[in-house]
């Protein structure tokens, strides 16, 4: 089969290419490096719809951030992923930062984000009684929100699927070759693998400038930069209701409190930079360091509210800003390269930016006459009523049987991720939350790997944490006999 068009890179901003061309009549790949969609730059995102303010309007990354922004409560009814618009304070602690907030006030207002506040400090204490209350003043955009941004990944792809969308993981394209004679590229991966297709889109992230490369196409460098973020238990007395941004620097929006939408606060990010791009060590310097500054914002933070750390590195372009256009030295190529911050937000409109961009390379995109606007509703027995959680248990006691204590996931949920093709285990943490909690897995993960042997039919001890080498297992387990709850 030649495809009409193959993205390369399953994170946000080709997973909403992905759900776009899904809508239309035209056969559609997804390729991903990694085991799982979602889990390259995107997994390690801080999860913040931003407000519009922190870039000029005269960037193609303030462009797609705005109309980005306004995009999500549809996505959201659509798809079922967590948001939720709790609004962004911007708060200074001296009046030379006042400046600066000023600024960036007016740079939202030129930029038409509407109904920015600017706030003196008893508003602003008013807004979030977290704050210090040495505050001197700010202001508020309540448009900006919180996203799960793997969850919203795994929304998008799910629904491009059902509409007819082709996904294959574990794909590292290696080499790309146009037949200009037949007019399609042939994309080969670093096993062996082919795939065909008359147009390919870059979304390949931090690995973007090689793709371009081995396709003959532009040459430049992505320049990782390094996020280390730090989650709070949901338990923790500094959980704010909004998130809460400092004055930033040149290369930074600075480390925020982020109350995240379901429920636990996170702390963070650095910004260095790094020359590994799979580079995801975080060091005690820098947790010392975040909290540091974070007690200057809000009160409460204490280290011992630190369930666990991560981090993210960010495609970072010489410009700065986003690079999406059609190839210039390669046919049917698209390229869409540097989507750092604020992509996640973005990425809506990137995926609209793109299709216009393949409408502007002579594809023919006609609507289908029928296409699955919306997913299932999903059950997640922390949300459900009592009443709800009878008539589930009725159905399949599974629903009832708690796996994981700390976020209250059952084995019903567990089945459901990895029937739905998430067979690692950060895969199915990512989808249900499992292991999230306050002891990490400590308590469940091994029942979590029993479900995925049973329900996968992959043996214990080649479960992998996140695909690749990341075995959990060593050597070769004997018997690990699952005991299947009792079905009605």
């Amino acid at each position: 089969m030649i495809y009409d068009v193959a993205i390369i890179g399953a994170g946000v901003s080709g997973a909403s290419t992905a759900w776009q061309l899904s809508h239309f009549d035209c056969r559609t790949i997804l390729l991903e490096r990694w085991a799982d969609v979602g889990f390259g730059v995107s997994k390690a995102n801080s999860g913040i719809v931003h407000g519009g303010f922190h870039h000029p309007v005269s960037t193609l990354k303030a462009k797609l951030e705005i109309r980005g922004n306004l995009m999500f409560e549809k996505l959201q009814y659509e798809l079922g992923f967590p948001f939720q618009r709790n609004g962004i304070l911007v708060v200074a602690f001296s009046e030379e930062q006042m400046a600066t907030v000023r600024k960036l006030y007016q740079q939202g207002i030129a930029n038409g984000v509407r109904n920015l506040e600017m706030c003196g400090r008893d508003r602003l204490l008013e807004l979030e009684p977290k704050l210090n209350p040495e505050v001197v003043g700010g202001f508020f955009a309540p448009n900006g929100g919180t996203i799960e941004p793997y969850r919203y990944v795994f929304s998008l792809v799910e629904g491009a699927m059902r509409n007819g969308v082709e996904l294959q993981c574990n794909f590292e394209v290696t080499q790309g070759k146009w037949n200009a004679e037949e007019s399609f590229w042939r994309l080969t991966a670093a096993d062996g693998r082919e795939i065909s297709a008359r147009r390919v889109v870059n979304a390949a992230g931090l690995f973007a400038d090689q793709i371009s490369h081995v396709c003959g196409a532009e040459e430049y460098r992505i320049h990782p930069r390094k996020g280390e973020e730090y989650l709070l238990d949901r338990n923790s007395s500094a959980r704010p209701r909004r998130v809460i941004f400092p004055v930033p620097s040149r290369d930074s929006k600075g480390v925020l409190v982020i109350p995240t939408a379901e429920g636990t606060t996170m702390i963070g990010p650095t910004a260095d930079p790094a020359e590994d791009k799979l580079d995801t060590t975080t060091s005690a310097d820098n947790m010392h360091r975040i909290v540091a500054l974070v007690r200057q914002m809000v009160n409460g933070i204490s280290t011992r509210d630190i369930i666990t750390s991560f981090a993210g590195l960010r495609p970072v372009l010489e410009s700065e800003d986003f690079y999406i256009a059609r190839s210039e030295k390669a046919p049917h190529f698209i390229q869409v390269a540097g989507i750092q911050s604020p992509g996640l937000t973005a990425s809506p409109a990137i995926g609209e930016y793109v299709k216009d961009l393949l409408k502007e390379d002579g594809m023919t995109l006609t609507e289908k006459n029928h296409v699955v606007q919306e997913l299932p509703v999903r059950h997640e027995i922390r949300h459900e009523t009592p009443e709800t959680l009878d008539t589930l248990h009725k159905d399949d006691p599974r629903w009832t049987h708690v796996v994981c204590r700390c976020e209250n996931i059952s084995e019903a949920e567990i089945i459901e991720a990895v029937r739905k093709g998430h067979t690692t285990l950060d895969g199915v943490k990512f989808y249900t939350r499992g292991g999230m909690g306050r002891c990490q897995g400590g308590f469940c993960s091994a029942k979590i790997m029993k479900i995925i042997s049973r329900e996968s039919g992959i043996p214990m001890e080649k479960l992998t944490k996140k695909g690749g080498n990341s075995r959990l297992l060593g050597g070769v387990l004997g018997s690990a006999e699952v005991e299947p709850m009792p079905e009605k």
